[in-house]
């Protein structure tokens, strides 16, 4: 029966594919050669009975899918531009922004719209996401002015997702192990210009306690194989392998216990994978439930109108033929749980299969932390002082000390409230990431008590939002992606001129400061130009005006004004 379903299954997306093909594994092959006989597809006629209508959903390239920013002031019309382009709502979305899906692969815009849509994403205004990988910060739900962790985070979509639940307050810290990848996710981070964000880096089953009395929320997005996404990654119908999963599931389930372990009581925890194998999924929230610890709410309900199916409560081990393997020496933790009552709690986990949602495979779970297991207090048996664990503000941000403070008083007329200052810059950031930074914390390797008031034992790596420049120790500039959230929290820095001027310099003039209306007569330095709509354009005042943004934001304001996106200076 199990070669019937396959063949029959082969058959139809033969009949709707037509030549299409994929480039996978540096060889150009037809994608039906490798799914038909691929053990994913094996292993998934044993997950569910009508495997053929899940391959039907399981191979054609994904749709071009975006996320607005709503921190930024100008949402709307970057929604108006894209309602312009025919992309249309994802109804499923929810959140403080808005999530769409457009007429066109990813990756294959067109024309000016591919230019925009590049330069909307560097500059913030929007984040291309694959759709179902909003879901699982739709269900951890992060409130403002909470502290979240983002355990697993990088390249950083859900951390900026997070960022905008946040809105101006709160804090997420975003954990990264790899050098590579806590690169990207500072990028990210950074391209969204959110305060709220900090990036550390630790590998997450043995990240500190901080803060010590635990995170309101914890994202817990495991590394996994990735079988459900084959409509982006090609790749995944010739290596897939059950094999892969089991070699996984001890670090998902000790990423998830240290999660556990990090989450207040009363506190959410989501499990998140893109795999459809139950061994990387309710395997290992079966065994998080087995402490007691945690009890499973309904994803289902969190979620509204996306369409899931429920958890698995039983399923078969798989040999890497993709055939059940009654024999298979596999641990008892990645079987189904043998105690009744987990066993039927699993069906709350949220299964969301390619041909439901018509996009990527995915799985999550959404635990609370009861409270009902007192965990007994780690008495420290030694407390560094002060002296003994020095920070280092070139390495380490610090809040802005009283020198620093004046100069903002007296440059700026006023300070706003959490800024920092590492190395040549001055972050902005929020009261509750300078809590992180205030509270005390333990220290493994002798249950040592580190005092408060510093990162250590946290190795961050980035804070907030860059908000100006230091050069040669004093203060150069704002930075432009801090202007418009600055310009209400200060009182100088900034200089009004007229429309034409920021049009002018848009279109890739550097006119004479005299020549703008006197408005920047007697001027030097950094500036921040702001027109009467409040379009802010950070800019050098010296001989003439330069801009001081990159290409991709004069490109978006050239296009919100009316100007042609390409300057005469590339002309």
């Amino acid at each position: 029966m199990e070669s019937t379903i396959i063949t029959n299954a082969v058959q139809r997306a033969l009949d709707g594919a037509g030549k299409n093909r994929w480039r996978m594994m540096d060889r150009e092959v037809a994608w039906e050669d490798s799914a038909a006989g691929s053990v994913l597809l094996k292993a998934v006629s044993h997950w569910r009975q009508d495997s053929d209508a899940w391959f039907q959903g399981a191979y054609e390239r994904l749709p071009e899918t975006v996320r607005v920013n709503p921190l930024r002031i100008d949402r709307d019309w970057v929604e108006s531009w894209l309602s312009g382009v025919s992309a249309e709502r994802i109804s499923w979305f929810s959140g403080p922004g808005s999530a769409w899906e457009l007429p066109f692969e990813r990756g294959k815009a067109e024309g000016e719209v591919r230019v925009l849509l590049k330069a909307l994403h560097e500059t913030g205004r929007l984040t291309r996401q694959e759709a179902v990988s909003m879901l699982p910060v739709i269900a951890l739900d992060p409130k403002p002015e909470e502290v979240v962790l983002d355990m697993c985070a990088s390249p950083g979509s859900k951390t900026t997702q997070i960022c905008e639940h946040l809105g101006g307050g709160g804090a997420v810290v975003a954990n990264e192990i790899m050098s590579g990848r806590v690169n990207t996710l500072v990028s990210n981070v950074q391209r969204h210009a959110s305060r709220t964000a900090v990036v550390v880096q630790h590998d997450g089953r043995h990240m500190p306690m901080v803060p010590e009395g635990g995170f309101d929320r914890v994202l817990v997005d495991v590394p996994c194989t990735g079988s459900g996404t084959t409509r982006k990654n090609p790749d995944v119908w010739a290596k897939w392998l059950p094999s892969s999963g089991r070699s996984l599931h001890v670090l998902q389930t000790d990423l998830l216990t240290r999660a556990i372990r990090m989450t207040k009581r009363g506190g959410r925890i989501v499990y998140a994978t893109c795999s459809l194998d139950p061994v990387e999924n309710e395997a290992v929230v079966a065994r998080a439930l087995e402490g007691g610890e945690v009890r499973i709410i309904s994803g289902h309900r969190l979620l509204g109108g996306v369409p899931s199916k429920p958890g698995f409560t039983e399923w078969p081990q798989l040999d890497d033929e993709g055939d059940p393997a009654e024999g298979l020496d596999a641990p008892e933790s990645m079987m189904p749980p043998l105690d009744e009552g987990i066993r039927s709690k699993l069906s709350h986990c949220v299964r969301i299969w390619n041909d439901a949602i018509d996009g990527g495979g995915f799985f999550l779970a959404v635990l609370e932390k009861s409270g009902d297991v007192e965990k007994p207090a780690v008495q420290p048996t030694q407390v560094l002082s002060p002296d003994e664990v020095k920070p280092d503000p070139e390495v380490f941000p610090q809040p802005l000390n009283e020198e620093w403070r004046q100069r903002l008083e007296t440059a700026w007329g006023a300070v706003p409230v959490s800024m920092w200052i590492r190395g040549k810059s001055l972050l902005w950031s929020t009261d509750e990431v300078l809590g992180i930074w205030e509270s005390e914390r333990g220290r493994r390797g002798g249950r040592t008590r580190v005092p408060g008031r510093r990162w250590r034992p946290l190795k961050v790596i980035h804070l907030g939002l860059i908000a100006a420049r230091i050069r040669h120790g004093e203060l150069e500039r704002i930075v432009s992606r801090a202007a418009t959230n600055l310009l209400p929290e200060i009182e100088r820095g900034f200089t009004e001129v007229g429309d034409e001027a920021i049009d002018r310099i848009l279109l890739g003039e550097e006119p004479l400061p005299g020549e703008l209306d006197g408005s920047l007569d007697g001027i030097r330095g950094g500036r921040i130009l702001v027109d009467e709509g409040g379009t802010c354009l950070a800019a050098w005042v010296g001989a003439r005006v330069t801009p001081m943004v990159n290409e991709a934001e004069r490109m978006v304001l050239r296009k919100m004004r009316g100007l042609p996106i390409v300057s005469v200076e590339e002309e």
